[in-house]
């Protein structure tokens, strides 16, 4: 048995529990008949079979979706269809989840309702930190809004960056030019915007300096005009290098910075930059911070257990 507590912070609860649009718990417990529900406040109190939790998780996240982005009037019939594990055709139909056409007319779509917050963050605000574990669409999502951006014109450039913790940020080392010393590190980066843009005009564009792939370091001294730019795995920067980041912002940027708490690679006793900032930027106007979780990977389904099963060895210690 196991009991979980899921939170309706998405929306406001009145929404959910309102009995006189629709009785959604009493809906649930019709579709869940083995798993005890009990609303109380933001949440509602899991408690029976795993499978069977996790499988009502996956599809609450989906009604969220759907009431956060609804076109018509939610009713019982769509309620029905998402609880019967029928919603990824109702969602389709949800424009906003589409964030651009990439190569091949492929739909380019943010897939759960934290990646659509992201989506979303960027509407109201200039500076969006993504944050959470590996395979929840951080990198990928935050590259879709940026080529948009760019094929939209609402900036000039982009640029990626990313500490080369294990280069030890010089990459002196390494053999080629600049570009050679990145690839290894900045392979996510590549293979996200060749799924978005034809290899041709990508190419190009790094060539001409309107897509730009650079270590953290090379980003000290600059103040970033009319550009997107994303730092990738923010938790292997330090106080400093995360400071130093920030403030290069200039006009007309928009900045994302991405994370993972849980694949920190610096020495012990240096703290995360990433993990300190959480802390202090969390009620500045114009910041917004997303947090994702094991509910928004989209990679093979063993991941999600993988990341359960190390969260539950991390909260011990």
């Amino acid at each position: 048995m196991k009991k979980l507590e899921y939170f309706i912070n998405q929306i406001h609860p009145s929404e959910f529990f309102d009995k006189n649009k629709y009785d959604i718990v009493s809906l649930i417990k019709k579709h869940f008949t083995k798993i005890k529900i009990i609303p109380k406040g933001d949440r509602l109190i899991l408690e029976g079979d795993e499978s069977l939790i996790v499988q009502l998780t996956i599809r609450l996240d989906t009604l969220l979706l759907f009431i956060i982005n609804q076109n018509n009037i939610i009713n019982e019939k769509s309620i029905h269809s998402i609880l019967s594990g029928n919603g990824s055709k109702i969602l389709d139909s949800i424009h906003s989840r589409l964030i651009l056409y990439g190569v091949g007319k492929k739909k380019i779509k943010a897939h759960t309702i934290n990646q659509i917050k992201i989506v979303q963050a960027f509407e109201n605000n200039d500076m969006v930190f993504a944050i959470g574990p590996a395979g929840t669409g951080k990198t990928y999502t935050g590259i879709a809004i940026a080529v948009k951006a760019l094929k939209d014109k609402i900036v000039k450039k982009i640029i990626l960056t990313r500490p080369a913790v294990e280069a030890g940020e010089s990459l002196g080392f390494l053999p080629g030019d600049l570009k050679d010393k990145l690839d290894p590190y900045m392979q996510p980066l590549y293979d996200a915007l060749k799924e978005m843009i034809a290899i041709e005009k990508l190419e190009d564009h790094i060539k001409r300096g309107v897509i730009e792939i650079a270590p953290l370091a090379y980003m000290r001294g600059r103040t970033l005009d009319n550009a997107f730019v994303i730092l990738d795995e923010g938790q292997n920067t330090t106080h400093n290098q995360m400071k130093m980041f920030l403030t290069r912002m200039g006009n007309n940027a928009k900045f994302m910075i991405n994370g993972d708490p849980g694949q920190i690679d610096l020495p012990r006793k240096m703290i995360s930059g990433l993990n300190e900032v959480k802390n202090i930027l969390k009620n500045v106007d114009g910041i917004k911070i997303v947090n994702l979780d094991e509910t928004d990977v989209i990679r093979h389904e063993v991941v999600k257990k993988i990341i359960n099963a190390y969260k539950t060895i991390e909260n011990d210690n």
